[in-house]
Parts: C-alpha cells; sequence; structure tokens
C-alpha cells in the first residue's frame, strides 16, 4: 500500500522543484457535485496524481472538489484523461494560469474538508441546484454596457485592492460566510437587475449566485471560470480587458498580471505597487503589499518590530508577536471600510 501522504522536508521538495528538468502547467478547476465517501474518494485520488507528479492543493467534501495544481507538461494528457474518466468530472473545465512559471507547488496536499468552500449556510433549504447563469468574457463585457447590471466582487479585500473589473463592488471582508448574507444586505431593493458575481476561478461566485436566487433575486449570472478564463478568453479573442490590474492567485506567485494598471499602493511607502509578499518574520507571516524600496529597508518585514526579532529563533519570534496587540491586523482595512449601499434602480 503507498504512502499516501508526504514525508520529505518543504525545503527538500523545493530543491527537488527546482531542479526539474521538465516544464508544468498550472491548472485549478472545482466541481460542485456528491461525494459519499470523501476519505475513500481523496486517496483514490492522491494515489492516481502522485503517480502523475502532481503537485498543489485539493479539497474534497460531500459537496464537491476544489483543486490548484501543476502538472507536468508531457504528463497533461494523462491527467486529464485520468480526471475525465471520473464521470462527474468527464468534461470538466481546466482553467490553466495566465501568467505562469510552473513553479506554483512543490507538494501534491489533498484534504477532507466539510465543505469546499466555508459559506457558513445553514439552511436546509439552499441547494446548489439552482444557481446563477453562466456569462464568458464576449458576454461579460456586453453586460457590463448596460447601466442596470451590477458587478459584485466575491473574493477578499486584499485580492479585491491589486485588481477587480471597472466599477465592481467590493464586499468588505475577510471570509466568505460573511460576504454572502453582506451581499444579500447590500442589494436589497435590486432584486430586477441584474447582478454579476465574479472570483478568481468560479467557485466562490457560483455559490453567491445560487445564494442570492435563493434570497429572492431574480436576473443573477456568475462569470464562468471566473478572472483566469476571462483573461484568457479576452487575450484569445482580442477583446478589451475590463478588469483591471492584477489577478491575485494562492499560490507562491501570488498574482497574475492581467493589465500593467497598478492600482494599489505600498502598505508601508504609499507608493503604487500590488506586489503582495508575507512578512520574513516566522512568528508573523502577515501578507501585505511592499514595494522593492520598502522591502530592502525593512528586510521584507511589515513592522519595526518585525524587523527586529527577524534573527531571533523562531519559537522567540512567535512568543513576542504575540504580544504585539494588533497582530495580524496591521494591514486589515476591510473591517474599518463602510459596507457600500445599492440606490434602488429608479423605473
Amino acid at each position: 500500500m503507498p504512502v499516501l501522504h508526504n514525508r520529505v522536508s518543504n525545503e527538500e521538495l523545493k530543491k527537488r522543484l527546482m531542479e526539474e528538468t521538465f516544464s508544468r502547467t498550472t491548472i485549478s478547476f472545482y466541481q460542485y457535485f456528491p461525494i459519499q465517501n470523501p476519505k475513500e474518494f481523496r486517496d483514490f485520488l492522491y494515489r492516481n496524481l502522485d503517480a502523475l507528479q502532481v503537485f498543489g492543493r485539493i479539497y474534497v467534501a460531500k459537496e464537491g472538489i476544489n483543486a490548484q495544481i501543476s502538472v507536468p507538461a508531457e504528463k497533461f494528457e494523462a491527467f486529464r484523461s485520468f480526471l475525465y474518466s471520473i464521470e462527474p468530472l468527464n468534461g470538466l473545465r481546466l482553467n490553466i494560469a495566465v501568467d505562469d512559471d510552473g513553479k506554483s507547488f512543490w507538494v501534491l496536499k489533498i484534504k477532507v474538508r466539510d465543505k469546499i468552500v466555508a459559506d457558513g449556510i445553514d439552511d436546509p433549504a439552499f441547494s446548489m441546484e439552482r444557481k446563477g447563469k453562466y456569462v464568458n468574457a464576449a458576454q461579460m463585457n456586453e453586460l457590463l454596457k448596460d447601466p442596470d447590471t451590477v458587478v459584485i466582487d466575491m473574493r477578499n479585500h486584499y485580492e479585491y485592492e491589486v485588481g477587480h473589473f471597472v466599477n465592481a463592488l467590493e464586499v468588505p471582508s475577510d471570509t466568505f460566510r460573511e460576504q454572502l448574507p453582506m451581499a444579500v444586505e447590500m442589494m436589497k431593493g435590486n432584486e430586477e437587475r441584474n447582478i454579476i458575481m465574479y472570483c478568481t476561478g468560479g467557485i466562490r461566485c457560483e455559490k453567491a449566485s445560487a445564494y442570492m436566487l435563493h434570497k429572492g433575486f431574480q436576473n443573477v449570472f456568475h462569470l464562468e471560470g471566473g478572472i483566469i478564463k476571462y483573461a484568457r478568453e479576452a487575450n484569445e479573442q482580442s477583446l478589451d480587458k475590463k478588469f483591471i490590474g492584477k489577478n491575485f492567485v494562492f499560490d507562491d506567485r501570488l498574482g497574475e498580471r492581467i493589465t500593467e494598471d497598478v492600482i494599489a499602493h505600498c502598505h508601508q511607502c504609499g507608493k503604487p505597487c500590488d506586489d503582495h509578499t508575507n512578512c520574513k518574520n516566522d512568528g508573523c507571516h502577515l501578507l501585505f503589499i511592499q514595494c522593492e524600496t520598502c522591502a530592502a529597508e525593512m528586510n521584507g518585514c511589515c513592522s519595526v518590530e518585525c524587523k527586529d526579532t527577524l534573527h531571533l529563533p523562531v519559537e522567540r519570534q512567535k512568543e513576542i508577536r504575540k504580544g504585539v496587540e494588533n497582530g495580524q491586523n496591521i494591514f486589515n482595512k476591510s473591517q474599518a471600510r463602510l459596507r457600500p449601499r445599492i440606490a434602488p434602480l429608479n423605473r
């Protein structure tokens, strides 16, 4: 029986990744479908994907699967054949990364969770069987011309900060479970307007569209394949890109460049910058935006306190960090923002 989890250190795995002589393709995909035994399905996936040298992060739950992975280019067809051999996944859309060097992951991790997207929904009447209408890139651009259209970004504040669709509404929260009721509240009185939900790869906005329909909204759409697929289609079809800036991604790249617009600012000096990084203090690792100048001055740290503890033992860094009152909220502005309300359409 093969080992169904990794036993090699991250340092060694990263070293092996950098020494690979073949190219990799970064892919994301998801599918809502019933899985009776997530643990058994998880082990089945691990055995087959590990044999194909697939790296990445996959979540399995009774409601479906959510994956961000990298596949050796020479084994892409074998990977796709395996995936499509699973009946509910046959013909599944695979979102291929736009700005990719193939070094996004260095290990395969497959975890069983309660849900593939933590949504906080406990209403037994809610179902994913009724969801919003898919729109592709061309349809998205066309709908955006309509003044009756409202576009809602279903990503976290740090994702929205570096890139978003023109005139898209931000739902100012750190978690998807908080955003769902907030989106409903923001749109009260606009039940008949066109509402387009979007996210990185489609998984959050698909569930959000179903939730909005469940709450009585009538004309709900969601962007098929999310920003990743939109950018690819816009490039292939030479469409005007209505998404500006960077698309934040949850791997080592921390972003895909969609347009050359830089709409965010360094959190330390305020210069235009959209490069996310994690604080180099092992007791912190705060995600924030930092320009090259500040990175050099601060040794890649988010604060003077972190910089001062950078060379201490890791356990001591963590102890000191626990005493910092602001903790992980130094650059977290989401809760302080005013929640926007949409004026009802005059008919």
